[in-house]
């Protein structure tokens, strides 16, 4: 491979519109199929062996992608007396626009009714990395504003965005993650007094 991924045509982006296209992501595995779909098409068959799962899931879950837009069929090839699928993704980056244009909705992912959590997901991938000392990591907690969350959101997304088009070589896989989040029993300081403002 020459480092361009993946090895087939797609859209660079698409707004997710529906209900059911956002819940299609909400699931690991295929949110994990859909990023080793990043690297190049693959079959049912492929994608079953590289997530140690039955084929007969790893369909179902392909199904449930495609019928949301999110895969498609991108070759064929005849094994035996069977037509074998390659799946690709219809693009680089989905993002939610969930009643974006009508109703003033985000385009940035706050709203998905995702069913996990994405920071306990990289958690539990991390564990490994973290006893062999290979996990960097921040975390960092700041009093700011609505406005000032959103701001920042928009400069995450665009790093990750950037994470995503990197062209894909060497032999680990790692992970990213980004997530800002509200702190309820976070201590604050008390005002200060008047004359220190």
């Amino acid at each position: 491979m020459d480092g361009k991924t993946p090895d087939y045509a797609l859209e660079d982006r698409i707004a997710l519109t529906s209900p059911e296209q956002v819940r299609a992501l909400g699931n690991p595995l295929r949110t994990t199929i859909l990023g080793l779909l990043h690297e190049r098409a693959a079959s049912v068959t492929e994608l079953a062996a590289a997530v140690g799962r039955p084929k007969s899931t790893v369909a179902h879950h392909v199904k449930v992608l495609a019928d949301a837009g999110l895969l498609r069929v991108v070759r064929t090839r005849r094994v035996r007396a069977v037509e074998e699928a390659f799946y690709g993704r219809t693009a680089r980056l989905f993002h939610v626009a969930l009643g974006s244009a009508a109703d003033g909705g985000g385009d940035d992912g706050r709203d998905r009714p995702l069913d996990f959590n994405d920071l306990e997901v990289a958690a539990r991938e991390s564990q490994p990395a973290y006893l062999e000392g290979q996990l960097w990591g921040f975390l960092r907690h700041a009093r700011i504003d609505e406005s000032q969350k959103q701001e920042f959101w928009q400069r995450m997304a665009a790093l990750v965005e950037e994470f995503d088009a990197l062209p894909r070589r060497g032999d680990v896989v790692h992970g990213f993650a980004v997530g800002i989040y509200p702190v309820a029993d976070y201590p604050q300081l008390p005002p200060a007094p008047d004359d220190e403002r």
